[in-house]
């Protein structure tokens, strides 16, 4: 097997579960764990906080996919059973509950305008992230759903109860977590998680038909613009406790680990 340079400069570095892809003013950001479903794992985390972390001043738009069939099963249960063995205090949730934050943050606070690409299912953490984006579009197959409470877990992964409530309102936002049921493409449509729902092969189209004229905006005006948008939607969200997301998902999950 042939090696590219990286691999072999530095053959010990874990292959990436992010994949990046630059064009012009649109950075591509794909999850790229497709045997996983793109479960969400602190890896993944790392690797989207190093893209994330330090926006390019240059990027007008940033478009999150995932690769595969699934845009983004959730997080990774075995990962988070072994960290409930390491320590039973949960620890190692608190550290990716807090990672997972500042990545949810990154992606709504980016001076770009954030577009989630979904195809497939979206559930939990992978919900979260989409909810995250500015602007979101769905193949009119994709599925959705929010299993934390039939895992004994509270709603608290980055942010998304917060921006669940502000996006489709309290009452069926509180519907969808004490259920726990799944919903289509449609149903998210009329609930605003998406915002358009097309055939799985029209996508990308749909992406770059927002794009196109995203990318020729003066840079200012948009940059202003997103930041007035985030502003007056922070009056709906005072009272949002993610900040507190980790610290209760690892107190419930090691007391249900205690039972």
């Amino acid at each position: 097997m042939k090696l590219s340079l990286s691999q072999y400069l530095a053959p010990h570095r874990r292959p990436s579960t992010v994949r990046t892809e630059r064009e012009g003013a649109v950075l591509r950001v794909e999850l790229d764990s497709p045997g996983t479903g793109n479960a969400v794992t602190e890896a993944m985390l790392d690797d989207l906080l190093a893209v994330l972390a330090v926006p390019d001043p240059d990027v007008r738009v940033l478009v999150l996919s995932g690769a595969g069939d699934d845009f983004c099963l959730g997080g990774d249960r075995n990962e988070f059973a072994d960290w409930l063995d390491e320590d039973p205090t949960g620890r190692g949730i608190r550290i990716a509950g807090d990672k997972a934050r500042r990545v949810c943050e990154a992606i709504s606070a980016n001076q770009a305008v954030t577009i989630a690409r979904i195809q497939g299912k979206a559930i939990g953490a992978g919900l979260a992230l989409a909810l995250a984006c500015d602007l979101r579009v769905g193949a009119d197959t994709a599925g959705f759903r929010l299993p934390e409470l039939a895992l004994g877990l509270p709603t608290a992964w980055g942010g998304v109860l917060p921006r669940l409530i502000h996006e489709v309102g309290a009452a069926r936002a509180r519907e969808l977590i004490l259920t726990g049921r799944a919903f289509d493409a449609a149903e998210a449509y009329e609930l605003s998680v998406l915002q358009r729902v097309v055939p799985v092969s029209d996508l990308d189209a749909a992406v770059t038909a927002w794009a196109k004229p995203l990318v020729r905006r003066p840079e200012a005006a948009l940059r202003v613009t997103k930041a007035l948008l985030n502003s007056y939607a922070a009056p709906t969200r005072l009272a949002d406790p993610a900040v507190l997301d980790a610290e209760l998902m690892a107190t419930v999950a090691a007391a249900t680990r205690r039972r």
